[in-house]
């Protein structure tokens, strides 16, 4: 028995239209030079030059002046230094100083992929067997600094997949820094970013078992008076970062959900935000929320980070712990099995792992699950997304890395109760890339960070060569038999 997939027709490619305003600082030698410059000249003059600014920026931005402000303010201790009076400025010498410090930044210039997708809270005025989802992608801009993005989409009754056009802005989150931090949790953490040992030792002795932000600034702040060496006070400075790991995000309200983009806020993940994997997670009591796992990296150092939201406009964000809460390609489960969330993960960077946890932010005690078996696979084997619940298993789709480093779909099928059981795994792939789909930022490879079962079929979003992304669909009764059917044989 061969399995049959369809690859539907539709492809997202990445719009490099889509630009959002992007605070721009170069040194603060530099900046004073430019806010000396533009304290200089007449408010007629300042006027002159910044309205012309505002009347073309507003057409690709919802809030133009506001952005220019915010960006303004956040110079405000290089005012201090140069003796200038911030509050008597001119609201438009303002919006002219926060234009020189703003550029825009294409989120989706370079690639738009690997995909996950979800139910979307929203389930309202559908007809039957229609289905309204989200869908997540990894948008990659100048300097292959990855965001996560957002889309809806609407499956009917035949499976066609329509995905709702784009706004025409986009915006970002305030930003709302954790008030408080568990001392033990946070110094586990900083043990594995590669810190000065002396650094973390010093300032653990000087921090009560909960403290805040302040606190932690105020101290850092006067142990780096004391140093010479800017190697050490980088050090210390290093533990700020990990501090700014926590934080909420809040969007407006008026937002349209493709308005949204999750840009990396924290030094930790200021080189990109990778491979987000939502999942509509279900809790004991009947309630739902959505979480999503992914890579924060900051051009050298990875951290596995989970985000959490109930409504996609507030999100709250942490890193991960525990000696399994390392590398790459995190998924959590759907749901708690036997009182425990689950997670998949591949610590090694080769093999996947199975891990439970009481807290769903400490991971530890990682069990091998799966290795690679098939020549397809044999570089490399991981997860594509969060398990999916069926009365048979749980399906994972999997990727496998094989020769010429090509990447593709694999599926696996675990014990419902006790999913460390490998039930069975295609011999053969899945998925693979075809010759509309080879060549690509990165030729080769098919990746996907979640899929869905909708009217029996199961529906995966993939990237296309880190690229572009598009859809396939695969009978779900007809891969569960599959999966049986290859697990009896040698």
């Amino acid at each position: 028995m061969r399995l049959s997939i369809e690859r539907k027709p539709i492809r997202i490619n990445p719009d490099p239209k889509r630009v959002i305003a992007r605070f721009f600082f170069n040194g603060n030698d530099r900046a004073k030079i430019v806010i000396q410059r533009v304290m200089e000249i007449s408010e007629e003059t300042t006027f002159g030059i910044v309205s012309p600014i505002l009347q073309e920026y507003s057409k690709r931005h919802r809030n133009i002046t506001r952005v220019l402000s915010r960006h303004c303010s956040k110079l405000k201790p290089l005012f201090t230094e140069l003796d200038i009076d911030y509050d008597s400025l001119s609201v438009y010498r303002k919006l002219l100083i926060g234009s020189y410090f703003t550029h825009e930044y294409s989120i989706e210039s370079a690639a738009f992929f690997n995909p996950s997708i979800v139910e979307d809270p929203d389930q309202t005025e559908l007809q039957e067997g229609q289905r309204r989802v989200i869908i997540s992608f990894r948008a990659v801009g100048e300097g292959h600094i990855s965001s996560i993005t957002f889309r809806r989409a609407l499956i009917d009754q035949n499976n066609t997949i329509t995905v709702l056009p784009s706004g025409s802005y986009i915006d970002e989150a305030e930003i709302v820094r954790n008030a408080v931090y568990n001392k033990k949790l946070f110094f586990q953490k900083a043990a594995v970013t590669q810190i000065d040992i002396s650094v973390l030792k010093e300032l653990e002795e000087k921090l009560d078992s909960h403290f805040e932000y302040s606190n932690l600034h105020r101290i850092i702040t006067d142990s780096q008076k004391l140093q010479d060496s800017d190697m050490k006070k980088l050090e210390y400075d290093k533990i700020l970062w990990l501090a700014d790991s926590y934080y909420e995000i809040v969007f407006s309200l008026d937002t349209d959900l493709s308005d949204r983009v999750i840009f990396p806020i924290s030094e930790y993940e200021r080189k990109g935000i990778e491979d987000a994997r939502f999942v509509h997670f279900k809790n004991e009591d009947g309630s739902a929320l959505y979480y999503a796992t992914y890579t924060a990296y900051d051009g050298s150092l990875i951290m596995p980070k989970l985000l959490q939201t109930s409504d996609f406009y507030n999100f709250k964000i942490m890193p991960l712990y525990g000696e399994g809460a390392q590398n790459k390609n995190l998924a959590l489960f759907p749901r708690k099995v036997n009182g425990k969330y689950v997670m998949i993960s591949r610590i090694d960077g080769f093999n996947n792992y199975i891990m439970y946890s009481d807290k769903i932010n400490i991971w530890e005690k990682p069990v091998m699950l799966q290795q690679p078996k098939f020549t397809w696979e044999f570089n490399q084997i991981g997860n594509c997304g969060s398990p999916i619940e069926t009365e048979h298993g749980w399906i994972m789709i999997t990727h496998g890395v094989g020769p010429m480093r090509r990447y593709v779909l694999g599926a696996s099928l675990l014990k419902l109760d006790d999913p460390a059981v490998e039930i069975g795994r295609l011999h053969e792939p899945l998925l693979i890339p075809n010759s509309d789909e080879r060549e690509g930022y990165v030729p080769n490879v098919l990746y996907s960070c979640g899929a869905i079962i909708h009217n029996g079929k199961l529906i995966i979003p993939y990237g296309v060569s880190d690229s572009s992304t598009a859809f396939a669909e695969v009978d779900l009764k007809e891969l569960i038999n599959k999966l049986i059917e290859d697990a009896g044989k040698v």
